[in-house]
């Protein structure tokens, strides 16, 4: 009996010394790095020192986006003994850093300590005046937008990620972030258990890289001019939104961009909708209507399919294409009419004619060599593209459409490319804002950008806009006037109008875009966005110096 007593407890002894040794084992190899990770998160303290956030500077280095001072506290508690000074201190500091204030001082045996990083230069000023030693600052930036909000949208802001980091988001605060940001420095400091400062381990400091500048084509003269005119346009026109951006043919270098309505950077938190955060130059799709028949005509001319004298057989009334009956936005029909009228006369019918002559694979060619359909590049951080549909989906009446800009989406900034082309001597640019957009692209031949040029000047001098045109300058432009699909069918009463040209014709200096989205005093182009395009031109001409033709 004894013997079997004696064999169960030792059984039972090695039992338990069998499981401490498994769970040291366990300790020790399986959970070692787990363990070591979470003594160091007790025992360490890492104060963060974020570098400054790079500016983004207009064309002529004037800031759109700088930082503001505001500044860290720190004090050396080695040299400072507590008195009255401190609570004076304390009662300028936010709450949650003034509750710790004579906790930190006590850490005599520490040489830097942060008190606060939420000093304005106001305070910052006020404890510089109490002459304590030991005492200073740190620059701790805070994003602000000279601007204002008629930069908004080409700018985006700086908000926090999920981990409370500095951020950018949209335009160019988040196509720039890793450039602007710079990488962030910090202080890791070892604690005891009730969180003192553990003098022997010392102090790491990791310092900051600023981040980088960033120049942009901005002209902020401008930028200023676009914002007024298109604010006088809106409540002129009575439209819902707008857009108007001006780009230079040949580079791509944007020289201006507004949206509206616009919010403001510096207090983007009080915005309601997040979608006026995204640029609707780059990122919201739109019919372009009758502009689009620039692109399609120079594609035709291109391709050597027509002429500018070619007669279009078909112009006499509406033509049928497979079930549906094409007819010109007004319902006047002009038989015999060259390729050159149909472009003044904005003939929808005539275009039909000239999407049959260039054939299915040919038209859909040209529409991607234009770049449509895909993103153009630019350096906005929230642009997008619809994606066409493949090419074998496409229909006899999708084709017909689309050669007059109804039933194909592109973005603004799509459409401005397209007809800088035309400007530029039939090479596509690549736009920009702060960055080197690289070679520009051949999509058509000098000579149909020529002919293409001199329809759109005919357009401008004998279409229905002539009245608003400047007296005295040769200006390439064309209306369009596109109606809105909601739900499967076009809004029988909303529009979006548009005007797009570039001056002066046979040198241009600026190619221009204007869009009102739902106009109330006129659904036209011809009536809204056009008068406002010659408005806005007639401030550039003064601005640029361009005298009227001789």
């Amino acid at each position: 009996m004894n013997n079997w007593r004696f064999t169960f407890i030792i059984t039972v002894f090695f039992l338990i010394m069998a499981g401490v040794w498994a769970r040291l084992v366990y300790w020790q190899v399986f959970a070692a790095d787990d363990l070591r990770q979470q003594a160091a998160d007790q025992r360490l303290t890492i104060v963060e020192m974020p570098g400054t956030r790079g500016e983004i500077l207009a064309s002529d280095g004037f800031p759109l986006a700088a930082n503001r001072l505001n500044y860290l506290l720190w004090a050396n508690p080695k040299q400072n003994v507590w008195n009255s000074k401190w609570d004076e201190i304390s009662r300028l500091l936010p709450a949650s850093d003034s509750a710790k204030l004579s906790e930190k001082l006590s850490w005599t045996n520490l040489s830097w300590v942060a008190l606060s990083s939420q000093i304005s230069p106001q305070i910052k000023d006020l404890i510089e005046k109490m002459d304590l030693e030991g005492v200073g600052f740190d620059p701790r930036p805070v994003r602000f937008y000279p601007e204002g909000s008629s930069s908004a949208h080409l700018l985006g802001f700086v908000g926090q990620d999920a981990g409370g980091t500095a951020k950018g988001y949209f335009g160019l605060e988040g196509y720039y972030d890793r450039k602007l940001a710079g990488r962030g420095g910090k202080v890791i400091l070892e604690t005891d258990a009730f969180g003192h400062p553990i003098v022997i381990s010392g102090q790491n400091l990791f310092p900051a890289v600023d981040g980088q500048q960033v120049q942009t084509s901005i002209d902020r003269t401008l930028q200023f001019i676009l914002a007024n005119q298109l604010t006088t346009g809106l409540a002129k026109y009575q439209a819902k939104s707008g857009t108007i951006t001006v780009m230079e043919p040949f580079s791509g270098r944007v020289l201006a961009m507004v949206s509206l309505p616009n919010y403001d950077p510096d207090h983007y938190q009080q915005v309601d909708d997040a979608q006026v955060y995204k640029n609707p130059v780059v990122s919201e799709f739109y019919e372009p209507g009758s502009t689009f028949k620039v692109v399609t005509m120079a594609s035709a001319l291109d391709a050597g399919v027509v002429t500018p004298d070619t007669k279009c057989p078909i112009c006499k009334g509406p033509v049928p294409v497979a079930e549906y009956t094409i007819r010109t936005w007004n319902d006047k029909y002009f038989p015999d009419s060259t390729l050159t009228d149909v472009i003044v006369h904005s003939d929808n019918v005539g275009m039909v004619y000239v999407s049959q002559k260039l054939g299915r694979d040919t038209q859909l060619e040209y529409l991607h060599r234009f770049g449509l359909g895909a993103p153009t590049g630019i350096d906005l951080q929230d642009e997008t593209s619809p994606v066409f549909r493949p090419d074998r989906n496409w229909t006899e009446v999708d084709l017909a459409t689309t050669a007059f800009g109804q039933g194909i989406a592109v973005t603004p900034i799509q459409m401005l490319r397209s007809v800088a082309a035309i400007a530029a001597g039939g090479k596509l640019p690549n736009p920009k804002l702060g960055a080197d957009g690289g070679e520009s692209q051949r999509v058509v031949s000098e000579t149909a950008a020529a002919q293409v040029t001199q329809m759109m000047i005919k357009a401008v001098e004998n279409g229905e806009a002539k009245w608003a045109k400047p007296a005295g300058y040769t200006i390439a432009g064309k209306t369009g006037t596109a109606q809105i699909p909601v739900a499967g069918h076009y809004d029988k009463d909303q529009t979006i109008a548009s005007f797009v040209g570039f001056a002066p014709a046979f040198s241009p200096q600026f190619v221009m875009l204007v869009t009102l989205n739902q106009p109330q005093t006129s659904p036209w182009g011809s009536e809204t966005a056009a008068p406002l395009w010659f408005s806005v031109a007639r401030e550039l001409f003064r601005y640029y110096k361009i005298g009227p033709d001789r």
